[in-house]
C-alpha cells in the first residue's frame, strides 16, 4: 500500500460489486420477444405424449397446441415454429402428408392462426423428413440418394400449402441447393409475397439432433451428411449465407446454436438481415439431464446458455424454454 493510494488504480471489479450495478452495466439482455417456441403436433392422439429424451416437452394434440400457442402470446414471445408428426402408415417415399392440405401440419397451422391470429408469428418447418418413410429430408433417386432437384419441386408445393394454411413464415430446413429461390418463386406465384422465409442457412450434421428424432417420430436410417454441413467447416457456411441472401432469404438461421457460436458470430457480423439461432434438442436435453442429477443449477444454466447465444449475435432464439424463460424475465 503506497502513501499515494492503492495499486492498481483501475479496478474492473468496481462494476461487479452489487446485483443492481451488474444489471446496469450488462451488455447483453434477454427479452421475451427474442424467443421462438418450437412445438410438435402429432396426428391421432387424444392426450399430449411426453418425449422421453426431452423432459418437459411433449408431442401436442391439436387442442393442447392451441393452448400452448395462447400461452406463448401471454408470455410475450415472438413466434412458434410448428413441426407435424403424421400417423406412421401415412408416410411414403414422397412425404405426401407434407403437401396434403389436410395433413397434420397444415391443420395445425390453421388451428393456431384461428387461436392467435397475428398476435404470434406462426412459423412452419418446411421439410420432408417428418413425412417420409425413409426419414430423409428429400426425395430419393433410384440408387437411394437424395435427389436435390426433385426435392425442390416438393418444397415448392409444401411452401404453397403451408402459406395457404396460414403460415406467416416458412422455415426451409432441408439444406437442398437452391431451396430458397424455388420457395420464394413458389410463394410469389400464388400471391403470397407477404410470407417470409427464415432460411436454415447454416445447418450442421450434428450429434446434438438425437432427441429430436424421437420428437418427430423419425424413420431415418443412416445419416444426412450429404446435405447437412460438415462440423469442421467455416467457409462453407459463409458460402451458403451468400447464396441464401441472393435467392431472397428474409432472415437467416444457424443451427445448432451452442456448439457453433463462432459461426453465429461470423454470420451476424456479415449481414444486415435478422439472424436467428436454434438451441436444439440435444442442447436442451444435456442441461435438463445434468440438472436432474444435481450436477448444475438448471435455471442459471438455461439463462447462461441463452445469453451466450444472444451475445454471439442472434436476434432471435428458437428454444424449448421460450415460454418458461419469458415468464421468468417478465417477473
Amino acid at each position: 500500500m503506497s502513501k499515494y493510494g492503492s495499486f492498481p488504480g483501475t479496478r474492473p471489479r468496481r462494476l461487479r460489486t452489487t446485483p443492481a450495478l451488474r444489471r446496469m452495466v450488462a451488455e447483453t439482455r434477454l427479452h421475451p420477444a427474442d424467443f421462438i417456441l418450437p412445438a410438435f403436433v402429432r396426428e391421432g392422439i387424444g392426450e399430449p405424449v411426453p418425449i422421453g429424451a426431452m423432459p418437459g416437452v411433449v408431442q401436442h394434440t391439436r387442442d393442447s397446441l392451441r393452448k400452448a400457442a395462447a400461452e406463448a402470446v401471454e408470455a410475450g414471445i415472438s413466434g412458434i415454429m410448428l413441426f407435424g408428426v403424421p400417423e406412421e402408415d401415412k408416410k411414403d417415399g414422397l412425404g405426401t402428408p407434407g403437401t396434403d392440405p389436410d395433413g397434420i401440419l397444415q391443420v395445425a397451422l390453421r388451428d393456431v392462426r384461428a387461436e392467435v391470429g397475428d398476435d404470434l408469428i406462426v412459423m412452419s418447418d418446411l421439410c420432408l423428413d417428418e413425412f417420409t418413410d425413409h426419414g430423409h429430408c428429400g426425395v430419393l433417386d433410384s440408387e437411394g440418394r437424395v435427389d436435390n432437384d426433385a426435392t425442390l419441386e416438393r418444397y415448392a408445393e409444401m411452401a404453397q400449402v403451408q402459406a395457404d394454411a396460414g403460415a406467416h413464415v416458412v422455415g426451409p430446413s432441408g439444406m437442398m441447393d437452391g431451396q430458397i429461390g424455388v420457395i420464394r418463386d413458389a410463394l410469389d406465384t400464388i400471391g403470397r409475397e407477404d410470407v417470409s422465409i427464415l432460411a436454415y442457412t447454416v445447418k450442421y450434421s450434428s450429434a446434438f439432433f438425437g432427441p429430436f428424432r424421437e420428437a418427430v417420430g423419425s424413420s431415418l436410417k443412416g445419416d444426412r451428411k450429404t446435405y447437412q454441413q460438415d462440423p469442421a467447416n467455416v467457409r462453407e457456411s459463409m458460402r451458403e449465407l451468400a447464396l441464401d441472401l441472393e435467392e431472397g432469404a428474409d432472415m437467416v438461421m444457424v443451427k445448432p446454436a451452442g456448439p457453433y457460436l463462432d459461426i453465429l458470430a461470423r454470420v451476424a457480423d456479415a449481414v444486415d438481415v435478422p439472424v436467428a439461432a436454434y438451441q436444439i434438442s440435444g442442447e436442451y436435453s444435456m442441461i435438463e439431464a445434468a440438472a436432474e442429477k444435481g450436477w448444475i443449477d438448471r435455471d442459471k444454466a438455461i439463462i447462461e446458455s441463452l445469453t451466450g447465444i444472444k451475445r454471439a449475435g442472434a436476434q432471435n432464439i428458437l428454444t424449448y424454454w421460450a415460454v418458461e424463460v419469458a415468464r421468468r424475465l417478465g417477473r
